[in-house]
């Protein structure tokens, strides 16, 4: 009998909802100290997760500046900018980029 795949589970920052990784965005904090967006899931360092499909957990997260925290890092206006397109695109396309 074939055990069925565990979906890995992350937390949104935003909406605080549990969802399958896949189903993200993840921003990470690299060992250098920049915080970058990682459309692989896989780069090292420090990582959080937002909604792919939904901005207003984006904009959540920018309020209650929960990147910030998570990543224990200042995260830039640009990185920002680059997440919310990025959301845009992926709403845009209806699909995740990783698959």
């Amino acid at each position: 009998m074939i055990k069925p795949r565990k979906i890995p589970m992350r937390m949104c920052m935003g909406c605080r909802t549990r969802r399958p990784k896949r189903e993200l965005v993840r921003v990470v904090r690299t060992p250098e100290g920049a915080v970058v967006l990682d459309p692989t899931g896989k780069k090292s360092g420090r990582g959080t997760y937002v909604c792919a499909d939904n901005p207003a957990c984006l904009e959540k997260a920018v309020k209650s500046k929960a990147l910030e925290r998570a990543l224990e890092a200042p995260v830039s206006q640009e990185i920002y900018e680059e997440l919310r397109r990025a959301l845009e695109q992926n709403i845009k396309e209806g699909t995740d980029d990783r698959e």
